[in-house]
């Protein structure tokens, strides 16, 4: 197996982690309302939202965060799914999913200090 294939496995398996944090993150009355499709869908949208808005760019705090608005991502989020004709989804629902996915970012920087 190539190092690619590697990155892209390794890639595929965080993907899956995020994915099913994010489903036990949810509120117990959006858990079926999200197939893990729906999740990988708007997780790569997060993605491609973090690398194409400049955020994280920015300069951190004292303590070393970027702020990073969630209701804008939810904003593209919600935008991006009209255009793949993805309907269904509300913005406070998107919200979790943002935060869900974001708090995972959290869990995996606090286990590597």
């Amino acid at each position: 197996m190539s190092s690619e294939d590697d990155f892209l496995l390794d890639d595929a398996v965080e993907d899956a982690k995020t994915v099913a944090f994010i489903r036990n993150y949810l509120p117990q009355e959006m858990k079926d309302h999200f197939t893990d499709d729906d999740l990988f869908y708007f997780l790569d949208l997060i993605i491609e939202y973090y690398a194409t808005s400049g955020c994280l760019d920015a300069e951190p705090d004292e303590e070393g965060y970027i702020n990073i608005d969630q209701d804008e991502i939810v904003e593209y989020l919600l935008a991006e799914a009209e255009k793949d004709n993805i309907t269904g989804f509300t913005a406070e629902e998107l919200l979790f999913v943002v935060q869900g996915e974001m708090e995972y970012g959290n869990s995996i920087a606090e286990e590597e200090d």
